[in-house]
């Protein structure tokens, strides 16, 4: 491997795991509120210990237009609203970490097995392109 991982990206990289794991958890079980919280203060602490602590304010207080809806979930969660919550959370998070694509990509196209099948993947859609 190019790089070595630190004990706190690991637990970062665990946290983060738990808290998707809780948050699918809670949405299964038909939106349980406690589960929904729990699942969220796993993945924000998650977060935390992989960008680190002033990072992840950074990214917090830069982007506002992704934190505002994160954090109104976040909030909407806690006050019994679960569905309208979750529906803005996603949505603060999918514009919170869309810069992180290009990074992720390339991360993804690293991993073995996974690599390998996106590389194809990605090749086979942009011949397709090419052809019509």
């Amino acid at each position: 491997m190019p790089f070595e991982i630190s004990e706190l990206k690991k637990a970062g990289i665990g946290l983060v795991g738990f808290g998707i794991f809780f948050s699918f958890l809670g949405i299964i079980l038909f939106f349980d509120r406690g589960l929904l919280a729990l699942g969220n203060i796993f993945s924000l602490s998650g977060v935390a210990l992989l960008l680190g602590w002033r990072s992840a304010l950074q990214l917090f207080t830069r982007n506002y237009k992704g934190s505002i809806p994160f954090l109104v979930g976040l909030f909407l969660i806690f006050v019994r609203w679960p569905i309208a919550g979750i529906i803005l959370e996603i949505y603060g998070s999918v514009v919170l970490f869309s810069g992180y694509g290009p990074s992720l990509k390339g991360f993804l196209y690293h991993i073995p097995v996974v690599g390998s099948i996106l590389q194809y993947t990605f090749l086979f859609f942009d011949r397709s392109k090419k052809q019509t």
